[in-house]
Protein backbone atom coordinates (compact mmCIF):
# COMPACT_ATOMS: atom_id res chain seq x y z
CA UNK A 1 0.00 0.00 0.00
CA UNK A 2 1.58 2.98 -1.14
CA UNK A 3 1.28 7.26 -0.31
CA UNK A 4 -2.03 8.30 -2.50
CA UNK A 5 -3.98 4.70 -3.15
CA UNK A 6 -7.07 4.67 -2.30
CA UNK A 7 -8.29 2.52 0.13
CA UNK A 8 -11.62 1.20 0.51
CA UNK A 9 -13.62 -0.47 3.62
CA UNK A 10 -16.71 -2.25 4.20
CA UNK A 11 -17.75 -0.93 7.88
CA UNK A 12 -19.53 -3.71 9.41
CA UNK A 13 -20.42 -1.42 12.49
CA UNK A 14 -22.63 0.61 9.77
CA UNK A 15 -23.01 -1.17 6.99
CA UNK A 16 -21.90 1.44 5.07
CA UNK A 17 -18.38 1.50 3.10
CA UNK A 18 -15.52 3.86 3.59
CA UNK A 19 -13.46 5.49 1.35
CA UNK A 20 -10.07 7.60 1.75
CA UNK A 21 -6.13 7.53 0.45
CA UNK A 22 -3.08 6.51 1.90
CA UNK A 23 -1.23 9.48 3.39
CA UNK A 24 1.84 7.50 4.81
CA UNK A 25 2.47 4.06 3.81
CA UNK A 26 2.85 0.74 6.69
CA UNK A 27 5.09 1.70 9.96
CA UNK A 28 5.09 -0.09 13.29
CA UNK A 29 3.85 2.22 16.23
CA UNK A 30 5.66 0.44 19.00
CA UNK A 31 4.15 2.97 21.61
CA UNK A 32 0.55 1.32 20.68
CA UNK A 33 -1.38 -1.45 22.29
CA UNK A 34 -0.94 -5.02 21.13
CA UNK A 35 -2.87 -5.53 18.12
CA UNK A 36 -3.01 -2.17 16.91
CA UNK A 37 0.46 -1.74 16.26
CA UNK A 38 1.04 -2.56 12.43
CA UNK A 39 -0.46 0.84 10.87
CA UNK A 40 -1.06 2.53 7.53
CA UNK A 41 -2.44 6.16 7.83
CA UNK A 42 -5.49 7.11 5.96
CA UNK A 43 -7.07 10.34 5.15
CA UNK A 44 -10.99 9.12 5.71
CA UNK A 45 -12.32 10.96 2.70
CA UNK A 46 -15.79 9.42 3.11
CA UNK A 47 -17.92 7.00 5.79
CA UNK A 48 -20.79 7.16 4.81
CA UNK A 49 -21.62 5.43 1.37
CA UNK A 50 -24.32 3.14 1.61
CA UNK A 51 -24.45 -0.08 0.23
CA UNK A 52 -26.62 0.06 -2.56
CA UNK A 53 -24.37 2.96 -3.96
CA UNK A 54 -22.57 0.20 -5.33
CA UNK A 55 -23.90 -2.12 -8.02
CA UNK A 56 -23.90 -6.05 -7.45
CA UNK A 57 -20.94 -7.18 -9.20
CA UNK A 58 -18.23 -4.43 -7.47
CA UNK A 59 -20.16 -5.87 -3.88
CA UNK A 60 -18.81 -8.80 -4.47
CA UNK A 61 -15.37 -7.59 -5.14
CA UNK A 62 -15.75 -5.80 -1.86
CA UNK A 63 -17.13 -9.17 -0.22
CA UNK A 64 -13.91 -10.77 -0.50
CA UNK A 65 -12.67 -12.57 2.97
CA UNK A 66 -9.28 -11.18 2.35
CA UNK A 67 -8.23 -8.90 4.93
CA UNK A 68 -6.55 -7.07 1.87
CA UNK A 69 -6.68 -7.18 -1.84
CA UNK A 70 -6.41 -5.22 -4.93
CA UNK A 71 -9.92 -4.91 -7.09
CA UNK A 72 -8.83 -5.01 -10.51
CA UNK A 73 -12.12 -6.93 -12.34
CA UNK A 74 -14.88 -5.01 -14.08
CA UNK A 75 -13.28 -1.58 -14.63
CA UNK A 76 -12.96 -1.82 -10.77
CA UNK A 77 -10.54 0.87 -9.71
CA UNK A 78 -11.79 3.32 -12.06
CA UNK A 79 -15.20 2.73 -10.82
CA UNK A 80 -13.92 3.37 -7.27
CA UNK A 81 -12.61 6.21 -7.80
CA UNK A 82 -16.39 7.64 -9.23
CA UNK A 83 -17.61 6.61 -6.24
CA UNK A 84 -15.45 8.52 -3.87
CA UNK A 85 -16.17 11.20 -5.89
CA UNK A 86 -19.77 11.24 -6.78
CA UNK A 87 -21.43 8.61 -4.77
CA UNK A 88 -22.65 6.94 -7.70
CA UNK A 89 -20.92 3.87 -9.39
CA UNK A 90 -21.20 4.25 -12.98
CA UNK A 91 -20.99 0.50 -13.85
CA UNK A 92 -17.87 -0.76 -15.97
CA UNK A 93 -16.71 1.40 -19.32
CA UNK A 94 -16.75 -0.09 -22.45
CA UNK A 95 -12.93 -1.59 -23.57
CA UNK A 96 -13.06 1.70 -26.43
CA UNK A 97 -13.67 4.15 -23.83
CA UNK A 98 -11.33 2.78 -21.48
CA UNK A 99 -8.74 2.69 -24.46
CA UNK A 100 -9.76 6.15 -25.71
CA UNK A 101 -9.52 7.44 -22.58
CA UNK A 102 -6.61 6.05 -20.67
CA UNK A 103 -4.47 5.42 -24.21
CA UNK A 104 -3.89 1.94 -22.82
CA UNK A 105 -5.45 -1.48 -23.59
CA UNK A 106 -4.47 -3.31 -20.50
CA UNK A 107 -7.46 -2.11 -18.93
CA UNK A 108 -9.49 -2.87 -21.97
CA UNK A 109 -8.17 -6.46 -21.64
CA UNK A 110 -8.94 -5.94 -18.11
CA UNK A 111 -12.77 -5.74 -19.26
CA UNK A 112 -13.06 -7.65 -21.86
CA UNK A 113 -11.52 -10.57 -20.50
CA UNK A 114 -14.88 -12.09 -19.87
CA UNK A 115 -14.62 -13.09 -16.42
CA UNK A 116 -17.19 -11.41 -13.63
CA UNK A 117 -16.43 -11.06 -9.79
CA UNK A 118 -19.04 -13.25 -8.76
CA UNK A 119 -18.53 -15.99 -5.54
CA UNK A 120 -14.99 -17.87 -5.25
CA UNK A 121 -13.19 -18.98 -2.69
CA UNK A 122 -12.16 -15.96 -0.82
CA UNK A 123 -15.78 -14.50 -0.94
CA UNK A 124 -17.66 -13.61 1.97
CA UNK A 125 -20.97 -15.31 1.21
CA UNK A 126 -22.40 -14.19 4.22
CA UNK A 127 -22.01 -10.38 3.28
CA UNK A 128 -23.36 -11.19 -0.20
CA UNK A 129 -26.52 -13.13 0.99
CA UNK A 130 -26.79 -10.10 3.21
CA UNK A 131 -26.20 -7.87 -0.15
CA UNK A 132 -28.70 -9.61 -2.08
CA UNK A 133 -31.63 -9.61 0.28
CA UNK A 134 -31.07 -5.69 1.04
CA UNK A 135 -31.53 -5.10 -2.94
CA UNK A 136 -34.71 -7.09 -2.56
CA UNK A 137 -35.97 -5.58 0.06
CA UNK A 138 -34.77 -1.79 -1.38
CA UNK A 139 -36.38 -3.17 -4.76
CA UNK A 140 -39.86 -4.65 -3.09
CA UNK A 141 -40.70 -3.19 0.08
CA UNK A 142 -40.34 0.66 -0.90
CA UNK A 143 -41.96 3.62 1.21
CA UNK A 144 -45.31 2.21 3.37
CA UNK A 145 -44.16 -1.55 2.68
CA UNK A 146 -41.36 -1.29 4.61
CA UNK A 147 -43.43 0.45 7.61
CA UNK A 148 -45.73 -2.95 7.36
CA UNK A 149 -42.41 -5.41 7.68
CA UNK A 150 -40.75 -3.28 10.38
CA UNK A 151 -44.17 -3.44 12.17
CA UNK A 152 -44.33 -7.37 11.26
CA UNK A 153 -40.41 -7.80 12.73
CA UNK A 154 -41.54 -5.98 16.15
CA UNK A 155 -44.32 -8.11 16.87
CA UNK A 156 -42.56 -11.64 16.66
CA UNK A 157 -40.45 -9.72 19.18
CA UNK A 158 -42.85 -9.17 21.33
CA UNK A 159 -44.46 -5.80 20.77
CA UNK A 160 -48.28 -4.62 20.11
CA UNK A 161 -48.10 -2.80 17.26
CA UNK A 162 -50.33 0.14 15.37
CA UNK A 163 -48.85 1.45 11.76
CA UNK A 164 -49.77 4.70 10.55
CA UNK A 165 -51.42 4.43 7.11
CA UNK A 166 -49.94 5.51 3.44
CA UNK A 167 -49.23 9.59 3.46
CA UNK A 168 -47.97 12.09 5.66
CA UNK A 169 -47.42 10.43 9.20
CA UNK A 170 -45.99 13.18 11.25
CA UNK A 171 -42.50 11.75 11.92
CA UNK A 172 -44.37 8.53 13.19
CA UNK A 173 -44.95 5.22 10.80
CA UNK A 174 -45.20 2.51 14.16
CA UNK A 175 -46.33 2.67 17.73
CA UNK A 176 -44.70 -0.21 19.89
CA UNK A 177 -45.70 -0.93 22.95
CA UNK A 178 -45.60 -3.71 25.62
CA UNK A 179 -48.38 -5.48 26.89
CA UNK A 180 -51.70 -6.78 25.36
CA UNK A 181 -52.50 -2.89 24.30
CA UNK A 182 -49.34 -1.89 23.95
CA UNK A 183 -49.79 0.49 26.44
CA UNK A 184 -46.58 -0.88 28.80
CA UNK A 185 -42.84 0.49 28.54
CA UNK A 186 -41.02 0.14 26.76
CA UNK A 187 -43.12 2.33 24.07
CA UNK A 188 -41.17 2.81 21.17
CA UNK A 189 -41.85 5.70 18.39
CA UNK A 190 -40.26 4.05 15.28
CA UNK A 191 -39.51 6.21 12.16
CA UNK A 192 -39.05 4.47 8.77
CA UNK A 193 -36.59 5.98 6.08
CA UNK A 194 -36.49 3.04 2.93
CA UNK A 195 -34.55 6.05 0.78
CA UNK A 196 -30.88 4.47 -0.27
CA UNK A 197 -29.22 7.57 0.72
CA UNK A 198 -27.92 7.98 4.49
CA UNK A 199 -30.41 9.94 6.78
CA UNK A 200 -28.97 13.64 8.04
CA UNK A 201 -29.30 14.50 11.33
CA UNK A 202 -31.97 16.45 11.20
CA UNK A 203 -34.36 13.24 10.99
CA UNK A 204 -32.92 11.81 14.22
CA UNK A 205 -33.66 15.30 15.67
CA UNK A 206 -37.16 15.64 14.66
CA UNK A 207 -37.53 12.19 15.78
CA UNK A 208 -36.11 12.90 19.04
CA UNK A 209 -38.76 15.50 19.44
CA UNK A 210 -41.96 13.35 18.70
CA UNK A 211 -40.46 10.67 21.31
CA UNK A 212 -40.41 13.91 23.62
CA UNK A 213 -44.05 15.20 22.97
CA UNK A 214 -45.69 11.62 22.55
CA UNK A 215 -44.40 10.61 26.08
CA UNK A 216 -42.56 7.13 24.66
CA UNK A 217 -39.59 5.86 26.29
CA UNK A 218 -37.68 5.37 23.24
CA UNK A 219 -37.00 6.23 19.59
CA UNK A 220 -36.24 3.65 16.24
CA UNK A 221 -34.51 4.87 13.25
CA UNK A 222 -35.38 2.01 10.83
CA UNK A 223 -32.79 3.16 7.94
CA UNK A 224 -31.96 1.36 4.68
CA UNK A 225 -29.09 3.88 3.64
CA UNK A 226 -28.10 4.30 7.47
CA UNK A 227 -27.06 7.43 8.68
CA UNK A 228 -24.59 10.25 7.98
CA UNK A 229 -21.84 11.01 10.60
CA UNK A 230 -23.16 13.94 12.31
CA UNK A 231 -26.50 11.85 12.75
CA UNK A 232 -24.78 8.88 14.21
CA UNK A 233 -23.04 11.63 16.45
CA UNK A 234 -26.66 13.32 17.55
CA UNK A 235 -27.60 9.54 18.22
CA UNK A 236 -24.42 8.92 20.93
CA UNK A 237 -25.52 11.73 22.65
CA UNK A 238 -29.04 10.17 23.21
CA UNK A 239 -27.72 6.61 23.55
CA UNK A 240 -30.20 5.49 25.77
CA UNK A 241 -33.23 6.79 24.21
CA UNK A 242 -32.96 6.70 20.32
CA UNK A 243 -31.46 3.51 18.24
CA UNK A 244 -31.03 2.80 14.38
CA UNK A 245 -31.69 -0.04 12.19
CA UNK A 246 -29.63 0.20 9.47
CA UNK A 247 -29.49 -2.18 6.47
CA UNK A 248 -27.82 -5.15 8.31
CA UNK A 249 -29.53 -4.54 11.99
CA UNK A 250 -33.00 -4.96 9.77
CA UNK A 251 -31.72 -8.31 7.96
CA UNK A 252 -30.60 -9.23 11.37
CA UNK A 253 -33.81 -8.99 12.90
CA UNK A 254 -35.59 -10.77 10.24
CA UNK A 255 -32.92 -14.00 10.60
CA UNK A 256 -34.10 -13.80 14.20
CA UNK A 257 -37.77 -13.73 13.97
CA UNK A 258 -38.24 -15.35 9.89
CA UNK A 259 -39.68 -18.61 11.27
CA UNK A 260 -42.17 -16.67 13.61
CA UNK A 261 -43.41 -14.36 10.52
CA UNK A 262 -46.55 -15.16 9.07
CA UNK A 263 -46.85 -16.85 5.84
CA UNK A 264 -48.14 -13.83 3.54
CA UNK A 265 -44.83 -11.90 4.76
CA UNK A 266 -42.41 -15.27 3.98
CA UNK A 267 -44.48 -15.64 0.29
CA UNK A 268 -43.57 -11.94 0.12
CA UNK A 269 -39.54 -11.78 1.00
CA UNK A 270 -38.42 -16.18 0.32
CA UNK A 271 -35.57 -16.82 2.61
CA UNK A 272 -33.81 -20.14 2.76
CA UNK A 273 -31.19 -20.97 5.49
CA UNK A 274 -28.61 -22.62 4.48
CA UNK A 275 -25.15 -23.88 6.12
CA UNK A 276 -21.51 -23.69 5.28
CA UNK A 277 -18.07 -24.46 5.73
CA UNK A 278 -16.17 -22.04 8.19
CA UNK A 279 -13.03 -21.16 6.52
CA UNK A 280 -10.11 -19.37 8.45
Amino acid sequence: MRVGDLVVMPLKSTSQIAFGVVTRPYWFNADDEPGWRHVVSVDWQRTDVPRTAVKQDLLYSLGSALTICTITRNDGQWRLHQLLETGVDPGARSAGETTEREGGAAAGKQIDDGESESTGPDTDLERVGKDRIHRYIEENFAGHRLSQLVAKLLEAEGFTVDTAPPGPDGGIDVFAGQGPLGLDSPRVIVQVKSSPSPVDVNVVRALEGVVGRQGADQGLLVALGGVTQPARREMRSQFFRVRVWAADDLIDALFRNYDKLDKAVQAELPLKRIWTLVEE
